[in-house]
């Protein structure tokens, strides 16, 4: 939380125009980083952004490209992605962002479904486009290609390098009512839905985002989360260039290279899913454990001290004279840890929150813009995912005698509805209101406490309404690299649901056992449930769980790739 203002976008009606206006504005000011390993690929101040993207531009009018055609971005974290991105808002067009870790079958479907006109997409995932047998039938009437070899056969489709047209593109204005991006929520198998969101959706959740969390010139956000995530398109690249900030672009995951990042390019912020902040978690415990003894005691009342005094609110500058070598390992000017998208175990948060790194942990989902409720840290609630924000109502639908329910929205942010599906559309729109499909409640201080996934739930023979998600808390810090509570029928498909058993699934670390130790650790932890709550046996699992973009477990995939290759009689293990 700081003292700078939020930016004004009420004038504006559209990205394409706020983005424009950003570029003159900040002109001077340095906008983009791209880093691979430990080289710099890109340097780009407002200025140099502005002249890397009205040429690409300029291909897409040349090319036909006009007012609301639609056009999609498969490419990987990079510069290239956000000159992209803007020079279809300056050309007038809709924005369709494509995961890039799908496959090609499921990239040509989600294009088909969008009716793209054009693609802008990096050279090796052109190149399995055209090697997949549905390419024939690939009609998008422009493609180009970053990063293509001189020599390569690209089948019709244009070098973004080639792009150096010096007249000037016309800038096309749109309304706020106007479609901006039409964004894929789930786009692996089955039914895609493609939500449709407006100019005046990304402006209000912009807004209010930084009425919160506001970025200035100076700020430095790093940007690991992928570029076509709702959560890194608003946070590494609206909000930031409306307020003149730097977005850091990293081509590499591996942990040495973003633990160096922090400090090398000292940053403000940062998008994380809970896997990498569990990793640095790890990595610090360890740390911890290995100082003598006085010096550990030492942490802990340091630790303890911190706690005291940033109870009401962070204080950045006190923590960073309280654990300096931390900080400094961060950069020295980290201010917080954006997460959100997967669950994150409280205590995790809290120990972050301790040592005066904050983590803003938020929930929100594609249809409703980016996010819903933020984490606001006055004060700092680990175990919830914080209070609405501005503009944003909540309402808790057909609530149970603990006050849970479906989690309905109404905000300005929410979508426009499903591209070319009025039936999915009803579901979820209702009234003016977006049925989340989520359970939650909302305590007496306004902030929302999560639950699980509505689909979920688990009705025992008693009646109890059991929570999957919920369950899994209380395996939080479980020595295992990840694990998976489910409904025992849910895998092993039986006729009713009712009388269930539920069993933990469990990935162990590579070369890792199921030591007695780890073996009483889960036995301990299940005796402290409630009754109905208690596992009944666990499963142990050899591949890593199937995750979407934002790290969320694919529990129906996961489900049923253990039902395909295990057998129930000899893979469930009793407890």
């Amino acid at each position: 939380m700081t003292k700078h203002q939020a930016p004004d976008l009420s004038s504006y009606s559209s990205l394409g125009e706020a983005l424009r206006v950003a570029l003159d504005r900040w002109e001077a000011h340095l906008c983009l980083i791209e880093a691979d390993r430990d080289r710099e690929n890109a340097r780009l101040s407002y200025a140099d952004f502005k002249r890397a993207a009205l040429p690409i531009a300029r291909e897409l009018q040349s090319s036909g490209f006009a007012a609301n055609n639609r056009a999609a971005i498969i490419m990987s974290n990079q510069s290239k992605w956000l000159i992209a991105a803007y020079a279809i808002f300056h050309s007038g067009g809709v924005l369709v962002p494509i995961d890039f870790k799908l496959t090609a079958a499921e990239h040509l479907q989600l294009l088909a479904h969008a009716g793209v006109k054009l693609l802008v997409v990096e050279y090796p995932l052109w190149r399995a486009l055209t090697q997949s047998p549905g390419f024939s039938s690939f009609s998008v009437g422009h493609a180009l290609v970053t990063e293509a070899p001189k020599n390569a056969n690209l089948h019709g489709a244009r070098r973004w390098e080639e792009c150096n047209d010096a007249a000037e593109p016309r800038f096309v204005q749109r309304r706020r009512d106007d479609l901006a991006c039409i964004v894929y929520s789930s786009g692996t198998g089955g039914r895609p839905k493609g939500c449709m969101l407006t100019h005046n959706n990304y402006l209000e959740q912009c807004q209010s985002l930084m009425a919160w969390y506001p970025f200035w010139p100076g700020v430095r956000y790093l940007s690991i989360l992928p570029t076509n995530h709702a959560i890194d398109f608003m946070v590494g690249f609206i909000g930031p260039f409306v307020c003149g900030a730097t977005v850091v672009h990293l081509r590499t995951l591996r942990p040495e290279y973003l633990k160096d990042a922090f400090p090398r390019f000292k940053i403000t912020y940062a998008g994380v899913v809970p896997m990498v902040l569990k990793a640095i978690e790890a990595g610090l415990k360890t740390r911890f454990s290995e100082l003598p003894p006085f010096r550990g005691w030492f942490l802990d009342r340091l630790i303890s001290a911190n706690r005291w005094l940033t109870r009401r609110e962070p204080r950045p500058a006190l923590s960073r004279r309280l654990f300096p070598q931390i900080h400094q390992a961060f950069g020295g000017e980290l201010l917080t840890l954006i997460t959100g998208g997967a669950f994150a175990e409280p205590a995790m948060l809290q120990f972050f929150y301790d040592l005066g790194i904050p983590v803003a942990n938020g929930y929100g989902l594609t249809e409703a813009g980016t996010a819903v409720t933020v984490n606001d840290l006055r004060p700092f609630r680990a175990e919830t995912v914080g209070k609405p924000l501005p503009g944003v109502e909540l309402r808790i639908l057909d609530a149970n005698t603990d006050g849970i329910g479906q989690v309905a929205v109404r905000s300005p942010t929410v979508m426009r509805g499903y591209l070319n599906d009025l039936e999915q559309t009803a579901e979820v729109l209702v009234n003016g209101w977006l049925l989340t499909g989520d359970l939650g409640r909302v305590d007496p201080s306004g902030h929302l406490h999560l639950f699980g996934r509505l689909r979920n739930m688990i009705v025992t023979e008693g009646g109890k309404n059991i929570y999957p998600e919920d369950i899994e808390a209380a395996f939080a810090g479980l020595l295992v690299k990840e694990y998976c509570v489910f409904a025992v029928n849910y895998v092993w498909k039986q006729r009713s649901l009712r009388g269930e058993r539920l069993m933990i699934v469990l990935r162990l670390d590579p070369g890792g056992e199921m030591t007695d130790g780890l073996m009483e650790d889960l036995r301990a932890r299940n005796r402290s449930l409630a009754d109905f709550k208690r596992l009944s046996g666990y499963v142990l699992w050899e591949q890593d769980f199937p995750r979407t973009a934002s790290m969320k477990i694919k529990r129906n995939v996961l489900a049923g790739q253990i039902a395909a290759q295990l057998a129930r009689e000899t893979a469930l293990r009793e407890l």
